[in-house]
This record gives structure tokens, sequence and C-alpha cells, in this order.
């Protein structure tokens, strides 16, 4: 499969975030590699988004959001998770994907290790939890999602056909004024 490229990042956040299903991420680790096909994302789009950690402006935790599209901003949340996000848009624009669930392909023994406590349908659908069973944590962060090097990247792969994309408001940000609570920018594949 091929890498997607930094122009496929650079396209508006909102449409990236659509696109971005159906395509593969994939990490390798002492090489062994695991993927998994993105099958739910949700766009976060600048300073004026409510929702987005940009909102206060650029700080050294959201200065990666900041710069080049196509590389990885990994926080950290609730004292306890690791979360993946694709960089995507104009440079000083900031905005990012978040990459919420996946269906795991590569690599099931070595997911296994971390996530096979529980049913593989749990296994990566949610953003911390793809996290723990890829082993991405804050090492990863600002890293370029467009070079294999990296250990970390997104493959293209077939869109998902229009009829079965969803969208809706984005998870867990209760606490954020409308109309950003209620923006669709959290899409989805149907089964």
């Amino acid at each position: 499969m091929t890498v997607l490229a930094r122009a496929f990042y650079e396209q508006e956040v909102v449409d990236t975030a659509r696109l971005l299903l159906g395509k593969r991420l994939v990490r390798e680790i002492d090489g062994i590699r695991l993927s998994g096909t993105i099958c739910e994302t949700e766009a976060y789009r600048g300073e004026e988004d409510l929702a987005c950690h940009a909102k206060s402006g650029r700080t050294p935790r959201t200065a990666v959001m900041y710069g080049p599209a196509g590389h990885a901003y990994v926080y950290f949340t609730y004292g306890m998770h690791w979360c993946l996000n694709a960089v995507c848009g104009a440079e000083d624009f900031p905005a990012a994907v978040l990459l919420r669930a996946i269906w795991p392909v590569d690599g099931l023994d070595e997911i296994a290790k971390r996530r096979g406590r529980f049913p593989r349908e749990q296994w990566c659908n949610g953003p911390a939890k793809l996290c723990q069973a890829f082993s991405i944590t804050g090492e990863q962060n600002t890293i370029d999602l467009c070079s294999t090097r990296s250990g970390l990247w997104i493959e293209d792969g077939p869109e998902s056909a229009p009829e079965k994309i969803c969208s809706g408001p984005r998870v867990g940000i209760q606490s954020v004024p409308e109309p950003w609570r209620s923006m669709p920018w959290r899409f989805w594949v149907s089964e």
C-alpha cells in the first residue's frame, strides 16, 4: 500500500476526517507490522472551534497543530490515556483529525498482548484503546506520518462508500458551548 502524501493532509480538516475512513493506520514495532482500517474520526478546526485544543492559541502542547500537515499530534488525557491525531490543513492554522477507532488487520498477536483480555471488536474501538493497542505514546508526538522511517504512518486504502458514512456531534465535549458541541464533525462507517 502507498503511504499517504503530505498533500492529502493539507486539505480542509473536516474533509480529511471523512476521507481518512477506510485508510490504514500502520505502526511498526521491532520489525512487526501492526495495522488497522480507520473506521471513526473527529475533526478539530482552529482557534475558533471551542472544542479544539488550540482554542487558547499556540502553547507548547498545541505547537505541532500549527506546523506542517501530516504530523502526529499525540496528547495525554484524563491522566492516563494517549490519543492520536493527524495534523491537517494549512501551516499556522491549527487543525487535526482525532483517530477515534480502527479495525485491527495486521499484527493481531502483538495487539492481543496489550488488549487481548477484551473481545477483538473492543481492541481499538476508542482513541485511547487504539493507542494502547499500537503502543502509541507521547514519544510519537510530532513525528512525520508521511514517512515509514517514523514507525507510524497512514496508508491509502479504498474510499468508504458514501452511503455507509455517518456523521454526528463529536464525543466527550458536553461542556463546550454551541454551536461547537453539535458540529457534525465526527465520522464513522456504518455496518
